[in-house]
């Protein structure tokens, strides 16, 4: 289980004191001292690569104990008069809020892995956020945010709760799943199923009838160093060489606040980041609340007055050394190996899953550039299965909200690496970018669009097929 304090159960409308402070602090104690378990967790994803340095590697487990870091609100009190559970690296943190959706990294990238999606409609969503914005576009191109709510929704806040007029969080997100039947060529019955978002409890007033919205299940965030180490030059001829086949992958140019300028997008659903860096403090300051130097200010639209007057932590929450650590983390995580290469219902499917067409955009092979973040990662052949760029993947999984040169039906290529380790590592086997497929065989019958062509040959395939395809996608 990730390292979680209850947050449904309201606890973060904390009012400051001590004993409150002292009980999260306790509570978390407890399942930090479980998560450690290694009979419990499997630590598929949160491996280093290879090669690594003495100093690098040691800078590797400081960014993992920022990735597992308890963040609590300001100010937070000592336990024990032991100032050393707070600064530097005893486990917790102060900076959380004033609005937020996570406590920690690891709450919802739950050991390195991807978000799992509730069944239930009656339970707000976790590890799963709505992004929120209005047509137009913000003076970088990008997305136009909410004038009230920002860019997503913040499920919590740590305003006191004895002001009435104000609840805890902005609103509460609920998803319905409306079920979606497929029938297949050989007769073979297959739900679907297809997220309606309900929201409720709005703090700051309806959300407008021109909202655009996306539900955004967490993704997995291993391997992200070698994506990022391709050469432009390397996605650019990728992007040629689909165009010479009919197919229409292109790439997603945003704002890149480390470098001051437009980059390639890499990272996110609609590859709306351009670095791990600057993904690590996006992710900070929208999901925690917590500030860094890339983004000094906190996320309070002006209507919310509460949140703008809430104690401030630190002028930058996330120190310089914590931001490099854990950026330097997330970049070295090792992706991890094929399996079961030898069996042969998989090499069956590794030939139906180009015959298909599949291969064509979840590229079996890169390789990095000379010039990587660090050595161990320069010029090295990987196995992604991404092409990186953005493709239109028809009206069935449109959100309707573009994303700087992403348009409303495009989505990024989701990396398949890693997939099969999924459920023994966290539990969760949800797919697509709002998590409604629940494992392969959905996912692939979602797309459409430039895909249809490889989901339609996925569907007319046997059964047998059919299994061995995904034999072969599980054991990446």
């Amino acid at each position: 289980m990730p390292c979680l304090v209850p947050l449904r159960m309201r606890l973060f409308a904390l009012t400051f004191t001590g004993s409150v402070v002292a009980a999260l602090l306790s509570t978390a104690a407890a399942l930090a001292g479980t998560m450690q378990s290694p009979i419990e967790l499997n630590a598929a994803y949160l491996q280093p690569i290879e090669d690594l340095s003495a100093d690098e590697a040691r800078q590797f487990r400081a960014g993992e104990t920022m990735f597992r870091t308890l963040w609590l609100t300001f100010p937070a009190m000592p336990v024990q008069n032991n100032w050393q559970y707070m600064r530097p690296r005893g486990g917790y943190a102060w900076g959380l809020g004033p609005t937020f959706i996570a406590n920690s990294c690891m709450a919802c990238h739950v050991q390195a892995g991807r978000g799992k999606t509730t069944d239930r409609s009656n339970s707000t969503v976790f590890q799963q956020l709505l992004r929120v914005s209005l047509p137009g576009e913000n003076p970088h191109g990008g997305p136009r945010s909410h004038p009230h709510y920002g860019g997503q929704l913040q499920v919590f806040d740590v305003i006191s709760a004895d002001r009435q007029q104000v609840r805890q969080g902005e609103a509460d997100v609920f998803v319905d799943w409306q079920p979606e039947p497929v029938s297949l060529p050989d007769g073979t019955q297959v739900e679907l199923r297809r997220p309606k978002i309900r929201v409720e409890s709005l703090s700051y007033g309806p959300l407008g009838d021109q909202v655009m919205t996306s539900l955004r299940n967490a993704p997995p965030i291993f391997g992200l160093g070698y994506l990022e180490s391709v050469s432009e030059d390397d996605i650019l001829h990728i992007a040629a060489a689909q165009q010479a086949i009919g197919l229409n992958g292109r790439m997603n140019y945003v704002r890149d606040d480390v470098r001051d300028k437009s980059s390639l997008g890499r990272f996110g659903w609609k590859a709306n980041q351009p670095s791990v860096r600057q993904q690590v403090a996006a992710a900070f300051l929208h999901d925690m609340g917590i500030t860094s130097s890339l983004y000094p200010k906190q996320n309070c639209p002006p209507v919310q007055i509460y949140c703008k007057a809430a104690p401030p932590g630190d002028s930058v929450e996330l120190f310089a050394d914590e931001f490099d650590d854990l950026t330097f983390w997330a970049l070295a995580l090792e992706a991890p190996p094929r399996r079961e290469r030898d069996r042969a219902d998989i090499q069956t499917g590794e030939k139906l899953f180009g015959q298909a067409g599949c291969a064509q955009c979840h590229l079996p092979q890169m390789k990095t550039a000379a010039n990587a973040p660090f050595p161990a990662l320069a010029g090295r052949v990987f196995h992604p299965y991404t092409d990186l760029l953005v493709h239109d993947m028809g009206d069935g999984l449109a959100d309707g909200r573009p994303d700087y040169k992403a348009g409303p039906r495009d989505w990024r290529t989701a990396p398949l690496w890693g997939i099969g380790l999924s459920k023994q590592v966290n539990g969760s086997t949800h797919l697509m970018h709002d998590g409604r497929a629940r494992n392969v065989t959905e996912a692939v019958l979602w797309h459409g669009g430039e895909a249809q062509p490889a989901r339609d040959a996925f569907a007319r395939f046997s059964q047998e097929d059919r299994d061995a395809l995904v034999a072969f996608v599980n054991s990446l």
